[in-house]
């Protein structure tokens, strides 16, 4: 399965795909979704910080929180996340 999550800018769509996935473990570092305010989602990682990310808006912060829960349930693993200007194409299995 496949999505592409548009972000605020280039940066934002760098720090999405940083802190969720690396690629050499093949480890997911999110754990939960602590907020969400408008487009603005609040992400908590394994080493128990929070981290803001900036969304285009609130339908792609609905459309990465729907997509993610099922890795943060352990259903499913990520494979890849690449970034291409502001999206971010999230790939899950």
């Amino acid at each position: 399965m496949k999505i592409e999550i548009i972000c605020d800018d280039k940066y934002e769509a760098q720090k999405l795909a940083s802190l969720i996935f690396i690629k050499d473990g093949k480890e997911t570092y999110i754990t939960g979704i602590l907020n969400v305010v408008n487009n603005e989602l609040v992400i908590s990682l394994k080493d128990k910080s929070a981290h803001s990310v900036l969304l285009k808006d609130e339908e792609n912060v609905e459309n990465f929180a729907d997509f993610i829960q099922s890795v943060m349930d352990k259903e499913h693993t990520l494979i890849s996340t690449r970034i291409i200007e502001h999206v971010v194409e999230i790939v899950k299995e």
